[in-house]
């Protein structure tokens, strides 16, 4: 197992009340160590937004659609399996017939049977004839084979994505991808239901610069804001300052009640409340529930869900999509316990331990990327979990999901793997932090060895040793509802702007096995959070035996309702022995 050491983060200049009265001082630490000034840089207006005009392909790709809305034709919206591809291609729909688009569905690849993104197979299968106008939603800068299927039958494609190119763009219409080489557009942190957002934004502006909306009252893009946040969240790309003002706009919808009745309803089934609904919730509950529909099942469902128009409805598809949630989450633990069993003799101290490549014919290609990142989190290594493409041919094509840790670009691991051992994959693709492959089954040993030989080569011990931060201790006066709800209420938190977490030390007054693995602590606070009585939850932590008497924890402080209670929680994200 990696050690794990825990490091207080800097905060070098504490804003004063002066600058943002009734702020708790807590929160002014916090926000200090992230580099936050004043209130507009944490939660900035929508004025605030990155202006398109740098986006390229915006005007190629405007020109386009106002042709096909003009022409009443057929616009096919491509999504795809995860949660921001289905964002995005809900978002997709709803604005193009916002703005005027008569005749435009979606469809979406299956896992199984198509692969990732605009495929052949994907091509093959769509009803003939195509349609007039394809877009591509999440994904299509890597589907040069795919793109070229399309347009050769007639249909011209736009291709918006955020993913890093390959070595050839597809010979798409346009192309919209603020990581394209050369794009100038500031904010490369865009999940790609981001870029659909701009991509609306950039077509209302070119209608009403032809007067389309002389007679008609124009279009309020911002009631599609819940769609781009829940999939920003979704998808953890960076919340840079662009990113949050975006997913800041959709919460203040979502919190409002002025979201998508299928937001509501997977809220509704998730128990969250949506005046209380923060971006980590988004990411452990909404998130996960759409996600699971393109897992085990067919994305479809999710999307339909998100473009229901009637609560009843929304809430049928968002019942069917949590059944399918706790389905994933059985699969999930079965998966990760195979994995964890092949890994017990794993030394991290070896040459070879520098990445992980994990993998089993009997596992689901659907959920392998959330066994890589569980083991990722555990070992702090840069991990690939793969499953059969298809079950009934373990012999065959392999799809893996990969995860990263900090300082080692995934996508350009695999570039590197692929320079050293051309042909070793079929396919990859991705980005700094998570990425996806294909490969031959007969080839899983030579990539276990490749991609551990350039971990070697380009991560330092530093790198490889497991850090978690924290935001210094509590006293003991803090362990309040008020901080809790400012902490709540004062993201929005995620990727590259973490939430809060703290550490100190407690003594365990008692303790208790909630479900099969899930400790409940009742804990009082030592040294600075002496007279603090507090309880604790450890998600999944219960290690067999007793916990230590006196424990140091790394947790976040969270309101607890549960049955009333009207109180606060500890959730620990990591426990050690204080003695």
């Amino acid at each position: 197992m990696t050690a794990i050491r825990i490091e207080r983060r800097p905060a070098p200049t504490l804003l004063t009340d002066a600058d943002w009265p009734g702020l708790h001082p807590v929160l002014r630490r916090v926000y200090a160590a992230r580099g936050v000034g004043s209130a507009r840089e944490v939660a900035p207006g929508l004025a605030a937004m990155e202006r398109p005009d740098s986006l390229g392909g915006l005007d190629a790709a405007c020109r386009l659609l106002t042709e096909a809305i003009d022409r009443q034709q057929r616009i096919l919206v491509i999504g795809d399996f995860d949660c921001d591809g289905a964002t995005g291609a809900a978002l997709a729909v709803r604005g193009l017939r916002l703005l005027g688009a008569t005749k435009v569905t979606f469809d979406v690849p299956h896992r199984m049977q198509h692969g990732y993104g605009l495929s052949e197979a994907l091509v093959a299968d769509l009803p003939r004839p195509l349609p007039d106008l394809l877009i591509t939603v999440d994904s299509g800068i890597a589907c040069v084979d795919g793109v070229a299927a399309a347009r050769a039958e007639g249909c011209r494609v736009i291709v918006t994505d955020h993913h890093l190119q390959g070595e050839q763009l597809p010979a798409a219409n346009a192309i919209v991808n603020p990581n394209v080489e050369g794009d100038a557009f500031p904010s490369k942190a865009l999940a790609g239901v981001g870029v659909m957002f701009y991509l609306l934004i950039a077509l209302r502006a070119h209608l009403r610069s032809a007067d389309r909306f002389a007679n008609a009252v124009e279009p309020d893009l911002s009631s599609l804001l819940d769609l781009v946040a829940v999939g920003t969240v979704a998808d953890m790309v960076a919340l840079d300052r662009n990113n949050r003002t975006l997913v800041a706009a959709g919460l203040r919808r979502i919190r409002a009640g002025h979201c998508q009745p299928g937001i509501a309803a997977l809220a509704q089934v998730a128990g969250k409340p949506l005046e209380d609904l923060s971006a980590p919730d988004i990411g452990f509950t909404i998130g996960p529930r759409i996600n699971a529909a393109g897992r085990l099942e067919d994305m479809r469902v999710g999307i339909a869900c998100l473009l229901s128009d009637d609560p009843a409805e929304a809430l049928e598809l968002a019942t069917i999509l949590n059944d399918i949630n706790r389905e994933r989450r059985q699969v999930q633990q079965q998966m990760l316990d195979q994995a964890e069993q092949s890994l017990d003799n794993f030394d991290d101290a070896a040459p070879a331990s520098a990445a992980v490549v994990v993998h089993d014919e009997g596992w689901h290609p659907g959920v392998v990327g959330l066994v890589a990142s569980r083991l990722k989190d555990r070992l702090h290594r840069p991990t690939i979990a793969l499953a059969p493409a298809d079950p009934e041919q373990p012999d065959g094509e392999w799809r893996g999901s990969a995860r990263s840790i900090a300082g080692f670009h995934l996508r350009d691991a695999l570039a590197e793997v692929d320079r050293r051992q051309p042909g070793l994959m079929l396919r990859f693709g991705g980005h700094a932090m998570a990425a996806g492959l294909s490969i031959e089954a007969a080839n899983i040993p030579r990539l276990e060895s490749a991609l551990a030989e350039v971990a070697g080569d380009w991560l330092t011990a530093e790198q490889l040793a497991q850090c978690r931060f924290s935001d210094g201790p509590l006293a003991g006066a803090d362990f309040s509802r008020e901080l809790a709800e400012q902490l709540r209420d004062g993201g929005p938190w995620g990727q590259a702007f973490p939430e809060p977490a703290f550490d100190n030390r407690f003594a365990v007054t008692s303790w208790r096995v909630v479900g099969e693995r899930h400790l409940k602590l009742s804990l009082q606070g030592l040294d600075e959070a002496d007279g603090a009585r507090v309880d604790a939850i450890a998600f999944g932590a219960w290690p067999g035996e007793p916990p230590p008497a006196r424990v140091h924890l790394l947790y976040q402080l969270t309101t607890d309702d549960y049955r009333d209670r009207h109180g606060v929680q500890l959730i620990v994200r990591h426990m050690s022995s204080a003695d």
